[in-house]
């Protein structure tokens, strides 16, 4: 990264309730391993962060939940006790993004920082290294937040999107003109068919002090009690469950007058829900499955099973995903599996039921 000072944060709290039954409330999908390599999601993402960073891990935070603090240490065992955030109770990305930044800015001031979801895909970890390192010298150079912007493989559904503004000739980066919520799918074709909008990957860098400054005149009511509490050591434990519930999105994003988007292809996915096994397994058959399974006219299935000795047998069906994990099965259409962050709600409304949360 040059003579700036780089520290990715990473964002670990997460429930991934759109990954249920695999995913569940005492396990989430960050710490789980959904590819051949082995590796957990959280792993990949740290080891994608800090492959050429000076120090390796002594530079990588991690802001991650009460509950899942013993699952990050077992995952990153060399992550240093003090780049360990824990939020007491969620209150959403604004929150989290905050508590890193005024961690980094205590240690150094004019560092420039990043913000990385834990569980997205890379294709080309190269590539992706070449894009972090134009933005965070972009970032460093000019009081901007800077997003990375996908560039769309299809007219996706379940992705936010960025309207690309007027370009820097110099270097190739556009200033944002909008965010555009999720889309419904005559739209994210208009979306597409324009040429002029990226994916949102929900990745920022910027240098501290900017981001800090953003915090400060638009969210005051969360600036100014985190600001406060940071100056003790632990302070922020306290004021943490008075805190507005906020995405950084809603809170900063849509509402900055400086916010830039670097275009990127480096094979991205942000694993949201299981319709992204599909994207990560597809072979030559018409079906994607994991463990054993017997398909009878099945096709454009998505069959998992964690259990070795189980079996998934699927006769006259199309486009549905069957997962048997545990003591759970799901069986649902793949253009429902947004909902199932529905069911899981249920679940966890229902005592008699929450345990499978």
């Amino acid at each position: 990264m040059g003579s700036v000072t780089f520290y990715p944060v990473i964002l670990a709290g997460g429930s991934g309730e759109r990954f249920w039954p695999l995913s569940r409330k005492s396990k989430p999908k960050q710490f789980l391993t959904l590819e051949s390599s082995g590796r957990s999601l959280l792993q990949t993402t740290a080891e994608r962060l800090t492959a050429g960073l000076p120090g390796g891990l002594e530079r990588l935070m991690v802001v991650t939940a009460n509950e899942h603090r013993s699952h990050v240490l077992e995952h990153l065992p060399d992550l240093p006790l003090e780049n360990l955030l824990v939020e007491p109770v969620p209150r959403d990305t604004a929150a989290a993004i905050l508590y890193g930044a005024l961690t980094v800015h205590r240690d150094d001031p004019d560092a420039v920082m990043g913000v990385f979801p834990a569980d997205h895909r890379v294709d080309d970890p190269a590539a992706f290294a070449v894009t972090l390192e134009r933005a965070v010298a972009y970032a460093q150079a000019n009081d901007v937040l800077v997003t990375l912007g996908m560039q769309p493989q299809y007219p996706a559904t379940g992705y936010g999107y960025i309207e690309k503004g007027e370009q820097d000739a110099q270097t190739g980066v556009y200033r944002v003109q909008r965010f555009a919520e999720k889309p419904d799918a005559q739209t994210a074709q208009a979306f597409l068919d324009t040429g002029n909008y990226l994916w949102n990957s929900g990745m920022f860098i910027w240098k501290v002090s900017t981001i800090l400054a953003a915090f400060e005149e638009l969210v005051p009511d969360l600036y100014g009690p985190m600001a406060e509490a940071a100056k003790v050591r632990g302070g922020l434990r306290q004021v943490y469950p008075d805190l507005p519930k906020i995405s950084v999105d809603y809170a900063i994003l849509e509402r900055a007058r400086n916010v830039a988007v670097i275009p990127a292809s480096f094979g991205w996915d942000d694993l949201g829900d299981w319709n992204a096994l599909e994207r990560l397994l597809k072979g030559d058959g018409s079906n994607v499955a994991v463990g054993r399974h017997v398909s009878l006219d099945t096709g454009g299935a998505i069959m998992y099973t964690t259990g070795g000795d189980d079996l998934i047998a699927t006769i006259g069906l199309e486009d549905v995903v069957v997962v048997r994990a545990g003591d759970v099965t799901l069986v649902v259409r793949k253009d429902r599996t947004q909902d199932i962050k529905k069911v899981v709600q249920q679940l966890k409304a229902n005592p008699d039921l929450a345990r499978f949360a």
